[in-house]
Formats: C-alpha cells, structure tokens, sequence
C-alpha cells in the first residue's frame, strides 16, 4: 500500500512539473507578442523570427552541453531519461511522504530548458530594430549552452565551478524562481548587446532628448503581456518543485496568490506614477508595470503574505517607470524596456528576499546579484564583441530604414499596409 502511496506521489509531482514548464512555454508566446507589438511594422517578421528560433536554439544547446554544465547531469541528457522504479521508490520512501521532491529527471530537464529561453527571450527586445539576425542566433547558442548554464551552477546548481563558491551553499543566496538568475541575466547580456551596438537611427534628436518611436500593435502587446502573465504561474508555482502533500500544496497556493497579487499592483503603481510624470495614462509603462511587479516577486514568492507581496508589486511598478525613463536619458535604447523591468527589477527582488525569507542574507544576495551580473555581462561583452569583428552586429542604414523584414527576412508582417 505504502509503494502505491509513493508511486502516486511521484506521477502527481511529475505531472505538476511537466504542466507548469508548458505554460513557461507559452511565455515565449507572450514574448513574441510583446515584442511585437512594441516594435514598428517593419521590423515584426523579424522579432518573431528571433523569438521562434532562440526557443529551438536554447532548448538544443541546453539539452547538448548546458544541462550538464549547470547540474552535471551528461551530453545530451545522459542517464536522464532512465527510470528505475525501484530507485524511485527508495529515495520516496527516504524522504518522507513530506520529504524532497521526487519527480522524473526528464521532467526535471523539461522545467529547466524553458527558464534559460526565457533568459534569451529578455535578450531579444532589448536589441530590436537594428541588430543581425544571425549575429543574434550565434550569441544566443553561446547564451544558453554556456553562459547562462555557468551561473546556474553556482546558484541552482550548488556547484564550485572555476574556483568559484556555491553561492547559496556559502553565502546564503536565495533566489526562488530567478529574479536574478533568470531575468536579471538576460538584462544583463542585453545591456552589454545594447551598449556594443548603439541606438536605432532617429530615437535621439540633436539636443540628445529622446524622440518617441511607437510601437506597432499595442493590441498585441497587451496580449503579449496577458500570455505572460498566465505564463508566470507556471515559472513561480512550478519553482515548488512539488505538489503531492498538503504543505506544499499549500505553499503552490500561496505562490500563485502572491504572483497574481504583485503582479496587479505592478500595473497600478506604473499607471499612477506614469500618469503624474508624463501627464497620460501610458499603456506601454502599465503593461510594464505588471511585468515588473511579476519579476519583484519572482525571487521569493513563497513566504510573503498577499498584503507584502502586493506592496512589493506596488515599488516595481514605480521603479520601472523611473528606470525606463532614467536609461533613455543614459541614451541606452531598449524599444521594450526589458533592462529596466529584468535587470533593475530583477535586482530589486533579489534584495526583497531577506525580507520575509529569514534563510537569506542582504550580503548574500548582493554577492549573488553581482557575481551573476558581473559574470553575465562580462561574458556576453566578449562574445559580442567577437561576433562584431567577425560578422558584425548592425545592420546597415539602409536596411535600418527600410525595415529589417526585408532586409533580413524577404517577407513583411502587414504587406497589404506598405506601399508596393
């Protein structure tokens, strides 16, 4: 009776897993609407066909080499697939009813994979309307089968890796779901990408003031910015790890009240602060704000109450509207605002965790946020570099200017709305 018992437990905490890394997923969907709609029409096919492709790029570089640079686990998902139901039922049988989780190693990969193309999916919108499009698929395969893998190593992976220590073994890092090791992450190669390849033509006038560049289909931003939304239930509730006993089913609980909660009130404190400093209700900033809110709460969303969690929602909204608005006057172009809604909000999570977690330390998570973004940025600035004096990373002003759907692409996204 007791082998059934555990049996049952693991198909639950296997199913969970497996549900919850579908709808991170489908983040790559909301992406790719976001940026989308954020971009001008010239240059969609473009940004959908970065957000397809470095979702097939990360997840066969993740599964050739990152995997088992983060955990150790083999080349191409060696030893993984097998399943031992005797093994299985042993380590249950270890740990307790209420012990570790115990859930297949396959499901284990299939959760991770979607985390590092999320990681790249931040990249994309960073360097929209101006970068090559090979240029960007080379860097994202460097992206997700080393550089993100390595930091993952020392975070989520527990693991010394160039003499480096485990950062939540040795300094008491905490990052739940991946504020920093995620989202910070992906800013931070954005913003190394960004700096390395300069502004689009036309955003800043000749007194350096920054010039509005709208976005093409904000209706698709809106959505884009829904799907991620639902999509963050998966990428908090799933970073439980399990489902199969009442506590932690509970804690899952907890977590998606706690995303659903910071992320309304990211969208709240955007809107309001947005309309105080540019006099309008923005769409762009609010939709912003949710994300914002979202990425706060992401580094430790299981142990704040609904009242906390929503108050940390409420301080990313207004920061990423200060932050947006400060990295334009920087002349940093980000046609999304992905820097500041991951990168700045990201670190801002990270240093709400000892907060409510009494497990982590304001020192530790300083240590960790500037080994990640000191690894990541460092990191990428070399690769991109190289990239720039190999192939190069910009594309011409004449592509600039006609679009980089045909430049890039052949096709256009709204062909019956351009002139012939």
């Amino acid at each position: 009776m007791e082998s059934h018992i555990f049996e049952l437990q693991y198909a639950i905490d296997t199913f969970y897993f497996l549900i919850c890394g579908a709808l991170v997923m489908w983040m790559a969907a909301g992406f790719s609407m976001l940026e989308a709609g954020l971009v001008r029409a010239k240059n969609t096919t473009e940004i959908l066909t970065k957000n397809v492709a470095l979702y097939a790029i990360a997840c066969f570089m993740y599964m050739a080499c990152g995997y088992a640079i983060m955990y150790d686990g083999g080349w191409f998902l060696s030893g993984i697939e097998a399943f031992n139901l005797d093994e299985v039922l042993a380590a249950s049988a270890e740990n307790g009813f209420d012990g570790d989780s115990v859930y297949s190693g396959a499901s284990d990969f299939f959760f991770q994979v979607v985390f590092v193309a999320t990681a790249m999916s931040i990249v994309s919108g960073a360097v929209a309307e101006r970068m090559k499009l090979w240029a960007f698929f080379a860097f994202a395969a460097v992206m997700t089968g080393f550089i993100y893998p390595m930091e993952g190593a020392w975070t989520w992976g527990g693991a010394e890796v160039f003499g480096l220590y485990s950062l939540g073994d040795d300094f008491g890092f905490s990052d739940f779901a991946g504020s920093g090791i995620v989202h910070m992450a992906g800013a931070a190669a954005a913003l190394s990408g960004v700096i390395l390849l300069g502004a689009r033509k036309g955003k800043y006038g000749p007194d350096g003031r920054a010039l509005a560049l709208p976005g093409a289909n904000l209706p698709l931003a809106t959505l884009g910015t829904f799907i991620l939304w639902m999509g963050w239930f998966g990428f908090n509730g799933g970073s439980v790890l399990k489902l199969g006993d009442a506590s932690n089913a509970h804690s899952v609980a907890m977590v998606f009240l706690n995303t659903n909660a910071a992320a309304a009130t990211g969208l709240i404190g955007a809107l309001v602060v947005a309309h105080f400093k540019l006099g309008k209700a923005d769409l762009t900033m609010a939709l912003n704000g949710a994300l914002a809110g979202l990425v706060a709460i992401t580094a430790e969303p299981s142990t704040p109450t609904a009242l906390q969690a929503s108050l940390f929602g409420l301080i990313a909204g207004a920061l990423v509207v200060f932050s947006i608005l400060a990295l334009d006057k920087l002349k940093i172009d980000d046609p999304v605002g992905a820097i500041s809604v991951h990168g700045v909000v990201g670190l801002l999570g990270l240093m709400l965790v000892p907060v409510t977690n009494s497990g982590a330390s304001y020192l530790g998570q300083l240590v960790g946020a500037a080994t990640i973004f000191i690894w990541v940025f460092g990191a990428s600035f070399v690769t991109w570099l190289v990239i720039k004096l190999v192939v190069g990373i910009r594309v011409s002003e004449e592509e600039e200017y006609t679009g980089l759907d045909l430049g890039e692409c052949g096709l256009e996204a709204y062909p019956e709305f351009t002139a012939s």
